[in-house]
Protein backbone atom coordinates (compact mmCIF):
# COMPACT_ATOMS: atom_id res chain seq x y z
CA UNK A 1 0.00 0.00 0.00
CA UNK A 2 2.92 2.58 0.91
CA UNK A 3 4.15 1.46 -2.45
CA UNK A 4 1.55 2.48 -4.40
CA UNK A 5 0.88 5.79 -2.54
CA UNK A 6 4.59 6.43 -2.96
CA UNK A 7 4.65 5.72 -6.98
CA UNK A 8 1.71 8.04 -7.34
CA UNK A 9 2.88 10.89 -5.50
CA UNK A 10 6.12 10.34 -8.00
CA UNK A 11 3.81 10.13 -11.10
CA UNK A 12 1.71 13.42 -9.78
CA UNK A 13 4.76 15.68 -8.54
CA UNK A 14 6.15 15.89 -12.75
CA UNK A 15 2.72 16.01 -13.62
CA UNK A 16 2.44 19.53 -12.31
CA UNK A 17 5.63 21.12 -13.60
CA UNK A 18 5.12 20.66 -16.98
CA UNK A 19 4.22 23.62 -19.46
CA UNK A 20 1.24 23.87 -21.43
CA UNK A 21 -1.61 23.28 -19.28
CA UNK A 22 -3.13 25.83 -16.85
CA UNK A 23 -2.94 25.47 -13.02
CA UNK A 24 -5.56 27.26 -10.13
CA UNK A 25 -3.91 28.70 -7.42
CA UNK A 26 -6.29 29.77 -4.72
CA UNK A 27 -5.57 32.05 -2.16
CA UNK A 28 -4.99 35.52 -0.30
CA UNK A 29 -2.39 38.26 -1.94
CA UNK A 30 0.20 38.42 0.00
CA UNK A 31 2.43 41.12 -2.05
CA UNK A 32 2.25 43.27 -5.03
CA UNK A 33 5.24 44.37 -6.75
CA UNK A 34 4.85 45.54 -10.49
CA UNK A 35 3.66 42.64 -12.54
CA UNK A 36 4.56 40.24 -9.70
CA UNK A 37 1.39 38.83 -7.70
CA UNK A 38 2.58 36.31 -4.52
CA UNK A 39 -0.37 34.66 -3.38
CA UNK A 40 -0.16 32.43 -0.44
CA UNK A 41 -2.60 29.48 -0.83
CA UNK A 42 -4.78 27.60 1.07
CA UNK A 43 -2.07 24.95 1.58
CA UNK A 44 0.19 27.45 2.99
CA UNK A 45 2.82 27.94 0.50
CA UNK A 46 3.83 31.14 -1.13
CA UNK A 47 3.20 31.17 -5.53
CA UNK A 48 4.56 33.92 -7.73
CA UNK A 49 2.19 34.68 -10.73
CA UNK A 50 3.45 37.19 -13.50
CA UNK A 51 0.48 39.57 -14.93
CA UNK A 52 0.78 40.84 -18.56
CA UNK A 53 -1.06 42.48 -20.62
CA UNK A 54 -2.81 39.35 -21.93
CA UNK A 55 -4.11 39.14 -18.00
CA UNK A 56 -7.89 39.26 -17.54
CA UNK A 57 -8.87 40.60 -14.03
CA UNK A 58 -12.47 40.23 -12.77
CA UNK A 59 -14.87 40.52 -10.05
CA UNK A 60 -18.23 38.82 -10.66
CA UNK A 61 -18.81 39.49 -14.63
CA UNK A 62 -16.50 43.34 -14.60
CA UNK A 63 -13.96 43.07 -15.53
CA UNK A 64 -11.25 45.47 -13.52
CA UNK A 65 -7.44 46.56 -14.65
CA UNK A 66 -4.36 45.44 -12.22
CA UNK A 67 -4.86 48.41 -9.79
CA UNK A 68 -7.67 46.99 -8.37
CA UNK A 69 -5.57 43.89 -6.91
CA UNK A 70 -4.53 44.66 -2.84
CA UNK A 71 -3.31 42.58 -0.43
CA UNK A 72 -5.23 40.64 1.46
CA UNK A 73 -7.86 40.01 -1.14
CA UNK A 74 -8.74 36.46 -1.91
CA UNK A 75 -7.90 35.47 -5.53
CA UNK A 76 -8.62 32.44 -7.94
CA UNK A 77 -5.57 32.20 -10.88
CA UNK A 78 -5.50 30.38 -13.36
CA UNK A 79 -2.20 30.59 -14.72
CA UNK A 80 0.01 28.68 -17.22
CA UNK A 81 3.34 27.53 -16.55
CA UNK A 82 6.05 29.12 -18.72
CA UNK A 83 9.92 28.01 -18.55
CA UNK A 84 10.87 29.47 -15.23
CA UNK A 85 7.70 31.35 -14.18
CA UNK A 86 3.85 31.01 -14.03
CA UNK A 87 2.05 33.25 -16.13
CA UNK A 88 -1.80 34.79 -15.15
CA UNK A 89 -4.14 34.27 -17.84
CA UNK A 90 -7.13 35.00 -15.41
CA UNK A 91 -7.13 36.51 -11.93
CA UNK A 92 -10.62 36.03 -10.26
CA UNK A 93 -11.26 38.59 -7.22
CA UNK A 94 -13.84 37.08 -4.53
CA UNK A 95 -16.54 39.48 -3.80
CA UNK A 96 -16.12 42.50 -1.72
CA UNK A 97 -17.45 42.17 1.85
CA UNK A 98 -20.29 43.49 2.90
CA UNK A 99 -20.27 46.79 4.80
CA UNK A 100 -21.06 46.55 8.52
CA UNK A 101 -23.74 49.07 9.69
CA UNK A 102 -22.09 51.52 11.83
CA UNK A 103 -22.57 50.87 15.94
CA UNK A 104 -24.73 53.29 18.06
Amino acid sequence: MATAALAAALVVTPVFAHEGHVHKVLGTVSSIDGNHVVVKTTEGKSVTVMLDGKTEITRGKEKLDAAALKVGQRVSIDAMQEKDMMMAHAIKLANAAPATAPTK
